[in-house]
């Protein structure tokens, strides 16, 4: 993955937080409690646990003197020998061996977690996925938006259920699990998978139930799986499930035999592929991201500062602030709505997607799509310098009437069929390119 700024980032004085800031951060954050990534695999991985916030600009500056220090050009070179890095170089580095108990692991119990959402947060979050971004009356979109043609209630994009997890961790982006014991800097966030089971209300008040739904040890990097249930508060009908995929880097070889250690609570046919097929794609999407663009996702409840703060994206290896990697995924959900499903978001039953690359503001994401059935396979690359950056399936509850002749029975060619995370036995993870 090439340097590394290894951050055990604590602000170096006190400084006045403002109102915003004081709601986000608890008094004292576990050491695996971090404003994580929240996209997958960069050379720069990049987590804080607190950081200086408001118009202390000095203090920013000396935090980020001191909590980082320059790192070497990253190479194809210093790429495959940090992929390489074998477990006596971890051994011997100053951070704390990581160290990973299953059982205990498994054995926690998450509190439920209760919250509302109304229907501004709503359409707030479909405008930070580029609803409407293009022409304010998208017959296909206002709808997220606006109450159109006297319908009593906006409709809700199926992405928008991503925000749910991040209810748990009171929006410092991950859980603490007890028994996992790693280098937080070193934490990726590789795939999201989420099954919508029905229609998401408008506005509701809903409880989050979290479990361990995989783990597994991959020599030099252990995966966990963290699977999030929302259900109606009243009624308690399930509306929707996340399963967050988490890469914990130098947290590996915790197996007690020689074969490694897995664990999973789903079906084997839930282990994710992603297929690429060879034909020309059914249709392409092409959504310029606005310069604003991140800075209008954050005020749905993710705010790392990786995605505002210019001098913090700095230090982190990037010339600017970078889009979240779940606002890269809505782009493409929506690319499949409105080229599929003609805008019905009830369309859609579940959705994957495999963070790759990062995506700057302002650039366009170019979403390539192939029906397959009932499945719609995609990959969104940014145009401008023609790198995938994301790739996945969204799967459809019917084959659309209008496609289902000409391109649903179409026979696909496929020109790499890649394993999800857990189905790999070996120190790969599938997760990233690097």
């Amino acid at each position: 993955m090439g340097s590394q700024f290894a951050w055990d980032a604590r602000p170096v004085s006190d400084t006045k937080s403002d109102t915003s800031t004081r709601r986000l951060l608890p008094p004292s954050p576990p050491p695996s409690t971090n404003w994580c990534l929240g996209l997958c695999p960069f050379r720069y991985p990049f987590h804080v646990t607190s950081v200086p916030h408001g118009s202390h600009s000095a203090s920013l500056l000396r935090f980020l003197q001191v909590a980082a220090a320059p790192a070497p050009p990253a190479t194809a070179e210093s790429d495959e020998a940090q992929r390489t890095t074998s477990a006596a170089d971890m051994a011997t580095s100053s951070k704390p061996a990581a160290a990973v108990d299953p059982e205990v692991a498994l054995a926690h119990r998450f509190p439920e977690v209760s919250f509302d959402y109304d229907e501004r947060e709503v359409a707030l979050y479909a405008l930070g996925i580029g609803a409407c971004g293009d022409d304010a009356v998208d017959g296909k979109e206002l709808h997220f938006v606006y109450h159109r043609d006297g319908q009593p209630h906006i409709k809700v994009l199926p992405t928008f259920v991503s925000l749910f997890p991040n209810k748990n961790s009171n929006g410092l982006g991950f859980v603490d699990v007890p028994g996992l014991n790693f280098d937080a800097s070193l934490l990726l966030h590789g795939q999201q998978y989420i099954e919508i089971y029905r229609p998401i209300p408008s506005s509701a008040s809903v409880v989050n139930k979290v479990k361990v739904a995989g783990l597994h040890d991959k020599g030099k990097a252990t995966i966990l799986e963290l699977e999030t249930t929302t259900s109606l508060r009243e009624s308690g009908e399930i509306l929707c499930m996340n399963r967050s995929t988490i890469y914990l880097r130098g947290a590996g070889g915790f197996s007690d035999s020689s074969q490694p250690y897995t664990y999973a609570t789903y079906p084997a046919n839930q282990v994710h592929r992603i297929s690429i097929p060879n034909s020309a794609p059914s249709a392409v999407y092409d959504d310029q991201t606005k310069q604003s663009q991140a800075l209008l996702y954050r005020l749905s409840g993710d705010y790392n500062p990786l995605h505002s703060d210019p001098d913090i994206a700095q230090v982190a290896g990037f010339t600017r602030p970078i889009l979240h990697g779940l606002c890269t995924l809505g782009f493409a959900a929506r690319a499949v709505i409105k080229s599929f499903c003609n805008g019905e978001p009830a369309a859609v039953k579940s959705i994957f997607g495999r963070f790759l690359l990062h995506v700057y503001p302002g650039e366009t994401l170019s979403t390539e799509m192939w029906l397959d059935g009932q499945k719609v396979h995609y990959q969104t690359k940014v145009k401008e310098r023609n790198r995938a950056v994301l790739s996945g399936y969204v799967l459809l509850q019917h084959i659309p009437s209008s496609l289902a002749e000409t391109e649903g029975r179409r026979s696909v060619g496929h020109i790499h069929d890649d394993a999800g995370c857990g189905a790999k036995a070996d120190g790969e993870t599938g997760v990233g390119v690097g």
